[in-house]
C-alpha cells in the first residue's frame, strides 16, 4: 500500500460521512430515521437489501470455498436456490400485511397481535444473536483487511466501526439505503476487475474451466443431511430449510424487514424484493467465477501458492490483491472490502437501534419530543458495543464463528412460526405463541447437541413444524381468551388473497421458472 492508496481509501471514507451529514439534514423524527420518511425508491431498497447479504467474508470467503476449501466447489451454489420461493412467501403472507400496518419495528406486530411478552422475547433473540453475529462479522471483516492494508488488526476493526457508527448515527436508515447502493456498485466493480485481471494472466475462461477439477465442477451434492456425512453443502436441507430460513429472514428479521418498511409503496417493496430474488443468484455466480479463475491463478503462479498458507485459503484473494493488481485499482478493491464490510454493520446499528427503542425505550417514555436524539445515542451505543465485541472474539474460540452462524438456524422457524401462526390463525393466543416457540427453539437445541447428524439447515424446517404444532396443541388443550381486537391483525381470506395479489401473480410465476431454471442450471453444469 502506498500514499496513492490510502488517499484514496481515505477519501472513500470521508465521502461516506459527508453524504450522511447531507441527507440528515432533514430529518425531523424517528420514522424518519428509522424508516427515511416511507419514500425511499425501491430499486435503492433493493439493491440495499442485497447489499447487506453481501459482506467483506462473502467476497474472500466464497471464492476460497470454491477453489481451496475441502469439499468445495460449485455447490455453494445452492446456496441461493431457496431465495426465489421464500420471496413469493413473503410477498404473498406478510408484506402487505405489515405495511397496512405502518410499523417501524416488525415485533411490534406480535404485541398487536399477542402482547408485550411476545413482543420482547422476540425483539430480544434478534438483539442478542444479530448483535453477536455482526461483532464476529466486524472481526472476521478485520482480519482480512489487517492483512490486506499491513496494518494492526486492532486499528481496522476502529476504521470500520468508528467510521460506520458516524455515518449510520448522523444519516439513519435513509444514509444506510444509499451508502450501501454505492458500496454494491464498489464491489461488484471489484470483483469485476479481479476477474479480468486473473482472466488475463492465465490466457481465457477456456484455460479457467480447463483448470478447475472435476471433483469440484459438481453443483448438486444430492444429500439429505442427516447422517452426519462430510458432505459440505447437501441439497435437500438447503432447499427444504432454506425456504424457511430466507422467508424469515426477509419476511420477519428487522434488519430486512425495516428496509421493505421504507418503500413509497407496498407495491414498491414488492419491487425491491423481486430484486433481490432475481439478482441473488447471479451475484453469487461472480463470487463462484471469481474463485474458478483464483484457481486458475493459484495453479500457475509459485509466487501466489508460497503467498497463502495452507491452513489459511481466505488470504487467496487478499493475496493476488496484492501481488497483481495495479496501484490505485488495488485501493479500490480494499475500499470495496471495507465497503462492503461496513454494509453488514450498518444495516445492523440501525435496525438494532430501532427494535431498542420501538420494543423496550418509547413504550416507557412520557414524552416522544427527544425520541430522535434517543435514537441516535442507541446507534451509538450499540456501535460501540459490536465493535468492542469484535475486539474479544479473537479471544474466546474459533468455534465461536461457526456457532454464531447455528445460532441463527435455532431461532427462524419458530420466529417464522409466531408471525405465521399470527396472521393465519385466530385461535392462537399468547400463552399457545410462547410454548410454540419455547419448543421449537428447544427442539433445535437439543439437535445441536445430541443429534449432530442432523445438519443445521434443517432445524429451520422442525423448529418452525415443532413451534406450530405445539402452539396449535395449546391453543386447543389449553385455551386463553383472545385478544378484543386480534381479528384487527389477521390476515385477510384465501379468496381475498387471490384478489389483492391478482395483479401479481405473474411475478410470482417468474420467480417460480426462476427457481426450476436455477435447478436445471446446476443440474446441467
Amino acid at each position: 500500500m502506498n500514499s496513492l492508496d490510502w488517499i484514496i481509501i481515505g477519501i472513500y471514507l470521508c465521502s461516506m460521512i459527508g453524504m450522511s451529514v447531507f441527507l440528515g439534514r432533514s430529518q425531523k423524527d424517528e420514522e424518519d430515521y428509522f424508516v427515511g420518511g416511507r419514500k425511499l425508491s425501491w430499486w435503492t431498497v433493493g439493491i440495499s437489501t442485497m447489499a447487506t447479504q453481501t459482506s467483506a467474508i462473502s467476497f474472500i470467503s466464497i471464492p476460497a470455498f470454491v477453489a481451496l476449501k475441502e469439499g468445495g466447489g460449485l455447490t455453494w451454489l445452492q446456496y441461493e436456490l431457496a431465495v426465489p420461493l421464500a420471496m413469493i412467501l413473503v410477498m404473498v403472507l406478510l408484506i402487505p400485511f405489515f405495511r397496512r400496518l405502518k410499523l417501524v419495528s416488525v415485533y411490534e406486530y406480535l404485541e398487536w397481535r399477542f402482547g408485550k411478552s411476545v413482543r420482547q422475547l422476540v425483539s430480544m433473540v434478534f438483539l442478542i444473536s444479530r448483535g453477536l453475529g455482526t461483532g464476529v462479522g466486524v472481526y472476521a471483516s478485520g482480519i482480512v483487511l489487517a492483512v490486506c492494508l499491513g496494518i494492526p488488526l486492532w486499528l481496522t476493526i476502529l476504521i470500520i466501526g468508528v467510521t460506520t457508527v458516524i455515518y449510520d448515527s448522523i444519516g439513519g436508515i435513509t444514509a444506510v439505503v444509499y451508502s450501501d447502493v454505492i458500496q454494491m456498485v464498489i464491489l461488484i466493480s471489484g470483483i469485476a476487475a479481479c476477474i479480468i485481471y486473473a482472466t488475463e494472466i492465465v490466457g481465457g475462461l477456456d484455460d479457467v474451466w480447463a483448470a478447475f477439477p472435476l471433483a469440484r465442477r459438481v453443483a448438486i451434492e444430492p444429500s439429505a443431511g442427516f447422517s452426519g456425512a462430510s458432505t459440505s453443502v447437501p441439497f435437500w436441507p438447503f432447499l427444504i430449510g432454506g425456504i424457511f430460513l430466507y422467508t424469515s429472514y426477509y419476511g420477519t428479521d428487522q434488519s430486512q424487514v425495516q428496509r421493505e418498511l421504507s418503500a413509497a409503496t407496498t407495491a414498491d417493496t414488492k419491487k425491491s424484493l423481486l430484486v433481490n430474488g432475481f439478482a441473488r443468484f447471479p451475484l453469487t455466480c461472480l463470487y463462484v467465477l471469481l474463485g474458478m479463475v483464483m484457481l486458475a491463478v493459484y495453479e500457475s503462479s509459485p509466487q501466489l501458492r508460497l503467498a497463502v498458507p495452507f491452513d489459511k485459503p481466505d488470504y487467496l484473494v487478499p493475496q493476488f490483491i496484492l501481488l497483481y493488481l495495479p496501484q490505485g485499482l488495488r485501493a479500490l478493491i480494499f475500499a470495496s472490502l471495507m465497503s462492503a464490510a461496513m454494509s453488514s454493520l450498518d444495516s445492523a446499528l440501525n435496525s438494532l437501534s430501532a427494535a431498542t427503542v420501538h420494543d423496550f425505550i418509547a413504550p416507557r417514555l412520557k414524552s416522544s419530543s427527544r425520541i430522535l436524539l434517543i435514537s441516535k445515542l442507541t446507534t451509538v451505543g450499540w456501535g460501540i458495543v459490536i465493535t468492542g465485541f469484535a475486539f474479544l472474539v479473537g479471544s474466546i474460540s474459533e468455534t465461536v464463528i461457526e456457532s454464531i452462524n447455528k445460532i441463527g438456524s435455532a431461532f427462524f422457524g419458530p420466529i417464522l412460526a409466531a408471525f405465521i401462526v399470527g396472521v393465519l390463525s385466530k385461535k392462537a393466543t399468547a400463552r399457545s405463541i410462547t410454548a410454540g416457540i419455547l419448543t421449537g427453539v428447544g427442539l433445535n437445541l437439543f439437535l445441536w447437541v445430541a443429534v449432530p447428524g442432523v445438519y443445521w439447515m434443517w432445524w429451520n424446517l422442525f423448529g418452525f413444524m415443532a413451534a406450530v404444532l405445539v402452539s396449535f396443541a395449546v391453543s386447543i388443550l389449553a385455551p386463553s381468551p383472545l385478544a378484543e381486537n386480534a381479528g384487527r391483525y389477521i390476515l385477510r381470506s384465501g379468496c381475498q388473497i387471490l384478489e389483492d395479489e391478482h395483479n401479481w401473480w405473474p411475478a410470482y410465476a417468474g420467480l417460480f421458472l426462476y427457481f426450476l431454471l436455477i435447478l436445471l442450471f446446476l443440474f446441467l453444469i
